[in-house]
Formats: structure tokens, C-alpha cells, sequence
């Protein structure tokens, strides 16, 4: 499989990196924020959801195998960033992403992108405008569970991902 490599600009970009994130593993210690770059890092472990749900049409042979991968996403022109309900200082604890969704402040590109955990946990990160790059690290293993929950069901329904 070709690396993945996504850049969102406005929200409408943003739902779809949302939608490729879903139910990635993040370490807190993997999240980095730097300051003086204005850019939040997360490096995390993603569920290649493009390719199970081809595997998931397939009813004859084998019992599937699925795959994550180590991925980068970054968040430019950040300029503040709040954590609730995530001990930072807990640096092997697991995050389960489960979305993320902007909410413009006023009438200008500023605002707040809100990276959704389970557990109710959550990074609320202050950005002048949407900016943000996903892109795959390279490294890839197989795992024989997929993710099952509603939101799972949202993201095989998604239309974004058929129009690639």
C-alpha cells in the first residue's frame, strides 16, 4: 500500500484527516507541543481504514487481516493548546483517537480544532487557521481486530474516502 499523505486546509479537509485518524493509538508521550513552532505533533499508531473496509466486502477465504501504521499528523499555527481529561505527565498511557472538528471563533479563519478521545478526554488547540498535514511513516504491521462501534459504521458510509 502507498504511503498516505494528507494535508487539511479548512474544515471540510479536516473531517476527512478525521476520518483517516479514527481509532488511532496515540501515547501522551508522543504528543509534543512546540511552542516557539506554533505546531502540535501527534505521532500515532493508525488503523488503515481504507484498505479493512475492502477487506471486510470479502465474504470467501481467509479470515481477514487488517493493518496499522506509524503516522505523523502536525497542526500549524497553533497558538495554544489545552488538554482535558489526559494526564501529560502520564507518559505511557494510550489514547484512543476518535475525532477531531473545528469551530470557527467570529467571522476569521481563528478558532479551535478539538481532538475528540475516548474516555471523554480531549486536546483543544487555539489556531489561527486550519492547517494541518497527515503523512504515513512507513513502518506497517498486521493486527486481526478492526475497531467495532458506531462510529466505525459512520466512517464506512463516508463519502470522502470513495472520491479519492
Amino acid at each position: 500500500m502507498t504511503p498516505l499523505k494528507l494535508a487539511a486546509l479548512d474544515q471540510e479537509d479536516l473531517v476527512v484527516l478525521s476520518s483517516y485518524c479514527q481509532d488511532a493509538v496515540i501515547k501522551v508521550g508522543e504528543i509534543s507541543w512546540l511552542q516557539s513552532e506554533q505546531r502540535l505533533v501527534l505521532a500515532m499508531h493508525r488503523f488503515v481504514w481504507e484498505e479493512a473496509l475492502k477487506q471486510k466486502k470479502c465474504f470467501f477465504g481467509p479470515k481477514p487481516t487488517f493493518e496499522r501504521r506509524q503516522t505523523v499528523v502536525h497542526f500549524d499555527r497553533v497558538t495554544s493548546v489545552k488538554a482535558r481529561n489526559i494526564r501529560m505527565d502520564a507518559k505511557d498511557s494510550v489514547l484512543n483517537l476518535l475525532a477531531m472538528t473545528y469551530e470557527a471563533e467570529g467571522d476569521g479563519p481563528n478558532g479551535f480544532v478539538t481532538i475528540h478521545f475516548a474516555g471523554n478526554a480531549e486536546l483543544r488547540l487555539g489556531v489561527e487557521c486550519i492547517e494541518s498535514q497527515l503523512a504515513d511513516a512507513g513502518s506497517a504491521w498486521e493486527t486481526e481486530n478492526m475497531p467495532e462501534h458506531e462510529a466505525a459504521e459512520h466512517f464506512e458510509g463516508s463519502e470522502s474516502l470513495s472520491a479519492k
